[in-house]
């Protein structure tokens, strides 16, 4: 069963929490076909490739409540979706600058009736509001990234971890960590290696990058 994938790695899972992922399959499948966020070949693996990657971050985290998290060019809800179903008392804020995959994220949101999820359909540059995490999965380099999200950051820090960027990457990104150190110095990126968190092969290359 799909939920036992993620129970594997998250055994606590509230029993709305399990209700609330295992509905994520069909709610895709059924918007997938009429606004295409996810590529056909992918939904077979949709758990795997899409939420348990998203989930990465709940397994590198943890958030106290009312932590503000963005999450950038979102696409179809990942992994603002999952954060939202496993992190009931954060606010998170799906950000997307093509409406109709924001339409799709607002649809599952309420579908699920997830009251801590918001959306913004625009470009990030656009928001002003303070956030004290700012997410990704395979949206941009960090240089870019940075550029477009560092007036977002709230300074002021209450987590077991400092406010900063985490994003969830694939294959060799030594060029793009050290054009990001190169241009901000001050500021650390430290990388997770996925294949020492999950099993699965899909996870080999994956990583975590996490800016501070």
């Amino acid at each position: 069963m799909v939920v036992e994938l993620l129970l594997k790695y998250f055994p606590n899972l509230t029993s709305q929490q399990k209700e609330h992922f295992s509905q994520l399959a069909e709610l895709y499948a059924h918007w997938n076909a009429q606004i295409n966020v996810i590529s056909r070949k992918d939904m077979e693996y949709f758990y795997e490739h899409h939420v348990l990657h998203s989930l990465a971050i709940a397994k590198c985290f943890s958030f106290i409540p009312n932590t503000q998290l963005l999450d950038i060019g979102t696409g179809g809800g990942f992994p603002a979706i999952p954060l939202a179903i496993m992190f009931p008392e954060m606010k998170i804020t799906a950000c997307d600058s093509i409406a109709k995959k924001i339409k799709v994220v607002n649809e599952v949101a309420h579908a699920l009736q997830l009251k801590n999820l918001s959306t913004h359909a625009g470009r990030v540059e656009q928001l002003h509001k303070k956030f004290d995490f700012i997410v990704s999965r395979a949206v941009a380099p960090l240089s870019e990234l940075y550029a477009w999200s560092k007036h977002l950051l709230k300074l002021e820090w209450k987590n077991n971890h400092p406010n900063g960027w985490i994003c969830l990457k694939g294959g060799d990104l030594n060029e793009e960590i050290k054009t990001m150190a190169q241009l901000t110095p001050h500021l650390k990126t430290e990388t997770y290696l996925l294949k020492e968190i999950f099993t699965e092969e899909f996870f080999e290359t994956k990583k975590l990058l996490y800016v501070h």
